[in-house]
């Protein structure tokens, strides 16, 4: 079996036409064709039919499609292992998560990994979206994502997923504004303020404009950023409150965080390991979402702030209770 005429197939189907394949193969077009045609012989039947332009699965391609993909990954995964053998390299596994995810949790998790599993190392690929995410480990770039499951759904069929300790999206004021008697601010409250909010790329913002538009109020932002340490120096320095997840180390600055609600239910992140279903992982992936979790249980307590004073709160009507962010 040819892989190089497999690499083909899987790349016209995913692209539907033939030159759009060839440019991304940086082959010729009538090379392309001829893999095509050639493996189309070796198995005996069809693998597309001409739609006007562009090249559809016929029945019997569809259904070696992900076989195709799975012996690919298969390939290459153990092409990087004879590398990493013929070199006397130490293992790594790939792992996606979005910048703030790693400020908050990484740091000193590495070590920890590390120390629980020898000559692994984590290699750390920076993705704020998570749908982009789950295309890295459809290819093959990454083992695992770290990844927010209330803001994609992952198919069950294609993916497994490890669920993670769930945070909450904080707002973190100077010392000298008093918003609350309180550990939670409503987002309608809340929106009065200048806010400093993570660009729209990050899950947060995404979580908190959506409840915005749940609560029907239209938020003063005073600056977006990629950067949650500078949303949160700026806070400090009283220009305005951050918007930010509690996986973040807050205890470093002289704020005062408050949980984020809208009719009483705290705005969550729901954060999951993930990994592909059609790939092998490496056994040493197998311990990483365990030992991760362990870490954020550890270090995180003020993921859910400790309340201060109770305050009564009118439940939600059942017909109102529908959209709420979990």
């Amino acid at each position: 079996m040819d892989l190089r005429r497999l690499r083909t197939f899987v790349a016209v189907a995913e692209h539907g036409t033939v030159s759009r394949a060839a440019q991304m193969l940086r082959i010729t077009q009538p090379a392309l064709s001829r893999q095509v045609a050639s493996l189309e012989a070796e198995f005996g039947f069809p693998l597309f039919e001409r739609l006007g332009r562009r090249l559809v699965l016929t029945a019997r391609g569809e259904q070696l499609l992900d076989d195709c993909r799975s012996l690919l990954i298969h390939a290459s995964t153990l092409g990087e292992r004879a590398k990493a053998l013929r070199r006397g390299d130490i293992r790594v596994l790939r792992v996606a998560a979005s910048a703030l995810t790693i400020e908050g949790a990484f740091p000193h998790f590495l070590d920890r990994y590390e120390d629980a599993m020898p000559g692994v190392r984590l290699a750390l690929v920076e993705e704020d979206q998570p749908a982009s995410q789950l295309a890295l480990l459809e290819r093959g770039e990454v083992h695992l994502s770290v990844n927010v499951i209330n803001m994609v759904a992952p198919d069950e069929a294609r993916f497994g997923r490890y669920l993670l300790p769930r945070f909450q999206v904080i707002a973190a004021s100077p010392l000298s504004m008093r918003l609350g008697r309180g550990d939670t601010i409503d987002i309608g409250r809340l929106a009065e303020q200048p806010l400093l909010l993570p660009n729209p790329s990050f899950a947060t913002r995404n979580i908190f404009d959506a409840a915005c538009r749940l609560a029907g109020v239209r938020p003063q932002v005073a600056l977006e950023s990629r950067a949650a340490h500078a949303l949160l120096a700026l806070a400090e320095a009283g220009h305005g409150v951050a918007i930010v997840p509690s996986i973040l180390p807050l205890d470093r600055h002289a704020l005062s965080p408050l949980r984020v609600t809208h009719r009483c239910a705290p705005l969550t992140i729901a954060l999951a390991v993930l990994w592909g279903r059609r790939r092998t992982l490496p056994h040493y992936a197998a311990r990483f979402g365990e030992l991760v979790a362990a870490h954020i249980r550890e270090t995180r307590p003020h993921a859910r702030p400790r309340t201060r004073r109770k305050h009564r709160c009118h439940a939600p009507r059942r017909d109102d209770q529908v959209g709420v962010l979990p």
